[in-house]
């Protein structure tokens, strides 16, 4: 296609929710940014305590940090955005401003997948094999993994880009999404879309399923081993190690999955209902995951006790004595 067939439409407008209605502007825009703040707080208090802490930095606290800065990154590419939208009604986005925005989102999705995939094989190794554990899980092999899973997840969001990019963009110009994706950008392009989604599904498909496959294997192999150990005890704490993980790998995977499967299989909602579940699996576990990490793992629950306790020591000796 020549670039010429992008003269109609040089800039496009994100509509969020078609169906909200103009007085509840203002409660979505404090919504999404009250999920913002928190996500941003919550984030970046991991990333302070890893940063202070040196008990935390072992392996698996690395694949934490990895999945950390890419929630962060990840909000931060798709929520001032649409907050501004609703806040300011300043829905528009510059026509290349809409494909990086595209990049990033499906960029900082695969790498999340990836960076999932390495914390199944984590525990798989811990669990499976313990006493070769240490020998073949070190911190310089996280970093080889995640520094591979940042680099080869660049491939499939260029690839989507560039195929994507010089369609001709001829009619509409409204994303019925809250960011820009490859389905809401492609579904506006006047000219038949499956040559373009039908790839863009096996590579979304092949970031999702490629991890997904060894996740289901690692845990079912950790399921067989933790039936094994004689005691209930010891059945239970093996477990808890892996609770934490199972969540955050359950809210990214399933809905992504189901949305992706049920777009491209003929499965139709509402667009309002679809936005709201693409919302949910995309925004939820940024915003939630330091809670599970604070909850369910062992030394960020004791670096944040720690923290806590010297924060108020402090004040119980200003306290004076009573006699």
């Amino acid at each position: 296609m020549s670039a010429g067939n992008h003269s109609f439409v040089t800039e496009f407008v994100i509509v969020g929710f078609p169906g909200l209605l103009p007085e509840f502007y203002g409660l979505a825009s404090t919504v999404l940014f009250l999920v913002y703040f928190c996500t941003a707080v919550g984030n970046v208090v991991i990333l302070v305590l890893f940063a202070t802490d040196r008990d935390l930095h072992k392996p698996m606290y690395f694949v934490i940090l990895h999945l950390v800065v890419s929630d962060i990154l990840f909000s931060t590419t798709t929520l001032p955005k649409i907050i501004a939208r609703y806040w300011f009604q300043a829905g528009a986005i510059s026509f290349t401003g809409c494909f990086v925005q595209m990049y990033l989102v499906h960029y900082f999705g695969t790498v999340n997948s990836y960076i999932l995939f390495i914390m199944a094989l984590d525990r798989y190794v811990s669990i499976c094999f313990p006493l070769r554990y240490p020998m073949i899980i070190k911190n310089s092999t996280i970093h080889i993994l995640s520094t591979t899973a940042w680099i080869v997840a660049k491939a499939g969001p260029l690839m989507m880009v560039i195929r994507a990019y010089p369609l001709p963009y001829c009619d509409s110009n409204k994303i019925m999404q809250c960011y820009c994706d490859h389905i809401a950008i492609t579904t506006l392009a006047c000219t038949d879309r499956v040559p373009y989604s039908f790839p863009a599904f096996v590579v979304a498909m092949l970031a999702l399923l490629g991890p997904l496959v060894f996740i289901i294997f690692s845990y079912c192999s950790i399921i067989v081993a933790v039936v094994q150990i004689a005691s209930p005890q010891g059945r239970l704490k093996t477990l808890s190690t892996c609770s934490g993980q199972l969540i955050i790998i359950a809210l990214y995977f399933l809905p992504r999955c189901f949305i992706y499967l049920a777009s491209n299989i003929g499965i139709r909602f509402s667009t309002d209902l679809r936005i709201v579940i693409i919302m949910l699996y995309s925004l939820l576990p940024p915003m939630i995951n330091p809670l599970i990490y604070s909850f369910k793992t062992k030394y960020i629950k004791q670096s944040l006790m720690k923290r806590f306790k010297k924060s108020t020591d402090p004040q119980k000796e200003s306290v004076p004595a009573v006699s």
